[in-house]
């Protein structure tokens, strides 16, 4: 937690993370020239950002693109704000992005892409389990369960809270790495069996499993959105919830000593 008050202590360090909220998915060159920064100073306070967790890094092709990571700010609401002041600060936030939204109409659009990162206190085939297990799944997904055999190319089946089934014969597993990669297509959550109106194109999630030791790295990308998805904001503001009780799950479970059977 010292690390992030440090990395956000910096003014021009903010203004990064200020540049990538606007429009997440940046390389060094990006960052350079819409502050006005020389490279070298750009370049060591990305690494600050980055080892304080704040930024997190993807390679696509020889590009190098920047996101903005809010888990450590997340955690220091979860321990610091209290859940009646939270609903009053959520209230005030999302009055301020209504009033903003609507000054930056011309602002550019942000890449169709999310990328978010998290540390948990847990073991790589913990949190895989975690991941692909129903048992585990509809304890953080709030009700939800995902199923399948998890072989590239099998179907992913999901099962709501209410009880209901999407049998969508487009949410496959792509890729299946144990302990180290996983990734599937994702439903569209509003339309087709998931909600009204003509559903969209597929998009795709990913996590990457890193063993640290004592932690875990996890990063979630997701990306394939249409243009003008309806699909992207939902996710943008719901992983960081799931991912949240996530870590609160695996990390209270590997104190007390108990899984999920």
């Amino acid at each position: 937690m010292d690390e992030v008050f440090k990395a956000l202590a910096d003014p021009s360090r903010r203004l990064l993370l200020d540049s990538l909220d606007a429009r997440n998915g940046q390389t060094l060159r990006e960052l350079c020239a819409g502050l006005e920064m020389a490279r070298q100073s750009v370049s060591k306070h990305l690494a600050v950002l980055e080892q304080a967790g704040l930024v997190t890094a993807v390679w696509r092709g020889r590009e190098k693109l920047h996101y903005l990571n809010a888990a450590p700010i997340n955690e220091i609401s979860e321990r610091w704000i209290t859940r009646y002041d939270r609903s009053r600060v959520e209230a005030l936030a999302d009055l301020k992005q209504a009033l903003e939204g609507e000054l930056r109409m011309d602002a550019p659009a942000a890449r169709p892409e999310f990328v978010y990162t998290t540390y948990i206190r847990t073991t790589p085939e913990l949190l895989w389990r975690a991941l692909t297990e129903p048992a585990f799944t509809r304890r953080y997904w709030q009700g939800m369960t995902f199923e399948s055999d998890w072989k590239p190319g099998s179907h992913v089946r999901v099962t709501r809270t209410d009880g209901s089934i999407c049998d969508d014969p487009e949410q496959v597993v792509l890729e299946s790495d144990p302990y180290r990669r996983l990734a599937y297509t994702w439903f569209d959550n509003t339309g087709g069996c998931h909600g009204g109106g003509e559903p969209e194109p597929r998009s795709q999630v990913a996590f990457d499993l890193e063993d640290l030791g004592e932690k875990v790295k996890l990063t979630v990308t997701h990306d394939g959105f249409a243009p003008g998805s309806r699909v992207l904001p939902n996710i943008s503001g719901g992983w960081p919830v799931v991912l949240s009780d996530l870590k609160t799950l695996l990390e209270t479970e590997s104190e007390t000593g108990t899984k999920p059977e």
